[in-house]
């Protein structure tokens, strides 16, 4: 797929360390899992800007991917949009019905962080 199509190019948070949380989480995911995951990240940088169901803004400038994996669990991305990129910041397992603080507040301290 030609990425000059995409609205919004997915780039992955890098820490001073080298280190890509997001990519480390996908991979530590179920195949399956992972391309759900995946196929919403695209649609979210092909078709930006897009609202619910998909993509819920969660203030400050940060967003949340929205996916549904197997055995009805819930996944989430926390991303945020700097120089025409969608920078993906963190990733987990949804256990609770409201976004947890902490994981909001490690999204906006690795976007404080800026690492692209």
């Amino acid at each position: 797929m030609n990425s000059g199509l995409k609205r919004l190019p997915a780039h992955f948070y890098r820490s001073e360390g080298g280190r890509e949380p997001v990519r480390e989480w996908l991979k530590g995911l179920e195949r399956e899992n992972r391309k759900v995951v995946g196929e919403d990240i695209k649609d979210v940088e092909f078709s930006w800007p897009i609202g619910m169901p998909l993509v819920r803004s969660l203030g400050r400038e940060l967003w949340e991917v929205r996916s549904r994996l197997s055995r009805g669990r819930i996944a989430r991305v926390l991303f945020c949009v700097e120089r025409q990129r969608m920078v993906l910041l963190h990733g987990f397992i949804k256990k609770t019905q409201k976004t947890p603080r902490h994981d909001i507040d490690l999204a906006l301290k690795r976007k404080r962080e800026g690492g692209i």
